[in-house]
């Protein structure tokens, strides 16, 4: 894959204009022909450079599910954020993991006593492979349909990231996910008891995408946020400063969240909001140790000084 995406940046051609310390880095008898001798330097590369870019440990590391609030529960990794909410009629999921990491969540379902096959609809914040490359072999566990935003949609369904991406090029594909249905900005998703409304927070990738419902405890209720990623991450050779209408959508992106009703938030990196910081605190505080009515508005603030400093960088 790879080689594959050199050449479409460089073309066939470029392969033939690499530096001449390249070209005869491995010279051998002189019968093998140019272009082979790159793919082995190429190939080396590719694996130098993938385990660089390898996800961190954690996010395929297990982690015991936990409470969050009332008939929503974390059932996702350690480094990567599932979240479930329960009814007597069936239950909601949102995101997937990556692909090693589907079997965590699954498992974490059945042990918090729930069955993975009463999941009735699977939520996604953005179609990465982190947090939708473990949707293909849950939709397989529960028959569930896969909701998300509309401008995720062809991502999803052909597990490659699109060129409208920032990271385009440097995303590793996943297992396409099928039966697929848009979402737009404001609108449901219902089972039984549960509302889960949707509100979009591109910028991330286009068709990002933050869920919110309640959850009560003995008539208590909080407003719940599972929030997007909202990172201006990009490719090595993607520049903010050459792409306005990104850095708008980044910017309404940190207007939506910063507006969303926000009482507990579960961010799509668990860390991103200390998450397992405050689930320390659980013991002592029960069901309010995730409670924090300025979490959404706080995150906003980090994000947004992340892009303003990579736009002033670019423009130096």
């Amino acid at each position: 894959m790879c080689l594959n995406q050199l050449r479409r940046k460089r073309g066939n051609a470029g392969l033939r204009a690499w530096p001449v310390a390249v070209l005869f880095a491995r010279r051998g008898s002189g019968k093998t022909p140019m272009e082979s001798r790159l793919k082995v330097l190429i190939a080396a590369f590719c694996i130098v450079s993938t385990e660089a870019h390898a996800y961190p440990a954690n996010w395929d590391a297990p982690q015991k599910p936990f409470v969050l609030y009332g008939n929503t529960y974390y059932v996702g990794t350690a480094g990567i954020s599932a979240v479930l909410i329960t009814s007597p009629r069936g239950h909601i999921l949102i995101d997937g993991t990556g692909a090693k990491g589907a079997g965590i969540v699954a498992d974490n379902i059945r042990s918090l006593g729930y069955k993975v096959s009463d999941v009735k609809y699977i939520l996604n914040s953005h179609a990465h492979s982190d947090h939708a490359g473990g949707i293909a072999a849950l939709q397989r566990l529960t028959n569930a349909p896969v909701v998300a935003g509309q401008a995720n949609l062809a991502t999803l369904a052909s597990g490659k990231a699109n060129r409208d991406d920032p990271q385009y090029g440097e995303l590793p594909d996943f297992e396409p996910v099928t039966r697929l249905r848009g979402i737009s900005d404001g609108k449901v998703v219902e089972v039984g008891s549960l509302t889960v409304t949707a509100h979009a927070t591109p910028g991330h990738t286009p068709g990002g995408t933050s869920w919110t419902w309640k959850s009560c405890v003995n008539g208590n209720c909080q407003n719940m946020v599972f929030g997007d990623s909202l990172s201006p991450n990009a490719a090595t050779s993607y520049r903010y400063t050459d792409h306005p209408d990104t850095v708008a959508s980044l910017r309404q992106g940190f207007a939506a969240f910063e507006a969303m009703p926000c009482d507990i938030l579960v961010t799509a990196h668990p860390e991103a909001n200390d998450l397992f910081g405050r689930l320390q605190h659980q013991a002592q505080n029960g069901s309010s140790a995730f409670i924090d009515p300025n979490a959404c508005r706080d995150l906003v603030v980090s994000y947004r000084e992340r892009l303003d400093k990579r736009l002033a960088t670019e423009k130096r």
